[in-house]
């Protein structure tokens, strides 16, 4: 199972290999050969070095990520093709390959399934190139984060030992975007390197889902915890007849209600897996009971350190795979291989599966002209989501007399959005004359929570 990856994008598909389906048409290996060819040579032709790759449908997508590669350029993954996103990473990419233009005055290769190009064979290539993605640090800022084919592989040949057993003959469908490190790794590369043929669109409601479980015996189902925790009321929480051979989440940990309803629907609890775009995989685990420990993947070594109970890792995942690396969750340690994770200790949190620097959003609140000072917390109850503590200037105060707690909330929510996604703006919202501090003058989380979950 070792350099499953390395040998697959080396010698190309085996002549029997279905890259992908959906439901009108599939993409035989030798086609996706001629597109791969296709692309390679136009990318061969081209000096500029690094080049942004956006595509919807997943195999065009791998088809530009496999070309780009062969062609030993650097591939640039943006998390969407919003023109916020794309003017961010303005300086971070040469060219673009995508299934539309994403900007203006670039180099530009598209990806389309209108063009059909002869026959050839795999690209051979002495130099493979390598991935960029891009994550919030903790300033809110993307963070870029380079990724070797020998890290990949190195994450796809454990995936391969881990779970091959329980994939039998497994086609992969996805709720969740490739453009992420998660989708990447277990839509395209995974499937890819294993010879299981994966959906080429993304699944988008319950009913599609339904659908393809209904027309194909084995189907593996990537989705994420906000996903799966909405699926069974969409199911009216009904066993149903037909259900996914293995189900992973991954984005945060599922809570074990949701795994439980998951359960009660597809006979089967879903593999949570749990790591970053930084760190790649850590561990994984089903909730067969509350809190159920997390399981290190095999490359993966742990321990706690002393100051802060964070989780330090090395891995083979990691560029300095012998360097000790310092995550972000504090943990409590069970034993060399298992762990249970307790908080969070940077202030990003995740909403919707999206990070959020609670940092920058309190640091946007405080630049509103209606606000003196606020403070962001996170509530578990009745479901994940933000909650903002602020403190309002006299015209704010005013305003909140005359027109009421509402119009408030819009006005500031408007201020959010030049920077935030509107599933991620905080649910609940507080008006007190000051925040809470403890005698040390500090915001205690538990004080700023109390009052979040007070009535108004």
């Amino acid at each position: 199972m070792d350099n499953l990856l390395l040998n697959w994008l080396k010698q190309g598909p085996n002549t029997q290999q279905l890259i992908s389906f959906n439901h009108h048409d599939i993409m035989p290996s030798n086609r996706f050969c001629a597109q791969v060819a296709y692309l390679y040579q136009q990318l061969h032709a081209q000096p500029a070095q690094r080049w942004l790759l956006a595509a919807k449908q997943s195999d065009l997508f791998a088809a530009g990520l496999c070309a780009g590669l062969l062609a030993g350029k650097t591939i640039i993954l943006p998390a969407n093709t919003q023109a916020g996103t794309i003017s961010e990473l303005n300086h971070q990419f040469d060219a673009v390959l995508a299934d539309e233009p994403v900007c203006e005055v670039r180099t530009f290769i598209p990806l389309s399934t209108e063009i059909t190009p002869p026959a050839a064979k795999w690209p051979k290539s002495d130099h493979l190139g390598e991935l960029i993605l891009f994550t919030s640090g903790s300033s809110g800022e993307p963070k870029a984060v380079r990724k070797t084919i020998a890290q990949l592989d190195a994450e796809v040949s454990t995936l391969e030992r881990t779970f091959a057993e329980q994939l039998p003959h497994c086609s992969v469908v996805s709720t969740v975007s490739h453009q992420h490190i998660y989708g990447l790794l277990f839509k395209i590369l995974w499937p890819l390197a294993a010879n299981r043929p994966f959906l080429s669109e993304q699944i988008e409601y319950p009913e599609t889902l339904s659908y393809y479980l209904a027309i194909m015996p084995n189907l593996c189902l990537i989705s994420s915890p906000a996903q799966l925790s909405r699926l069974p009321g969409a199911l009216d929480n009904q066993l149903q007849h037909r259900h996914p051979s293995l189900i992973f989440s991954s984005g945060g940990p599922l809570s074990f209600q949701a795994a439980t309803d998951i359960e009660q629907c597809y006979r089967q609890v879903p593999i949570e897996i749990f790591g970053s775009t930084e760190t790649g995989g850590i561990a994984y685990r089903r909730q067969h009971k509350a809190n159920e420990p997390w399981q290190v993947f095999s490359p993966v070594t742990i321990k706690q350190a002393p100051d802060d109970g964070a989780l330090c890792i090395q891995s083979a995942y990691l560029e300095q795979d012998n360097q000790w690396h310092k995550c972000d969750d504090s943990i409590e340690l069970i034993n060399a291989q298992q762990f249970t994770l307790l908080n969070r200790l940077d202030r990003i949190v995740k909403v919707e599966e999206k990070r959020i620097s609670m940092v920058q959003m309190e640091q946007l609140l405080r630049s509103h002209p209606l606000v003196v000072d606020a403070a962001v917390a996170m509530l578990t109850k009745p479901r994940q989501m933000l909650g903002a503590i602020v403190t309002l200037t006299d015209e704010g105060k005013a305003l909140l007399a005359t027109e009421g707690k509402l119009a408030v909330n819009n006005r500031i929510k408007k201020h959010l959005l030049s920077q935030f996604e509107r599933v991620t703006l905080p649910r609940r919202w507080r008006y007190p004359d000051a925040i809470p501090q403890n005698s040390e003058g500090k915001r205690v989380q538990s004080d700023l929570i109390s009052l979040l979950k007070k009535h108004d």
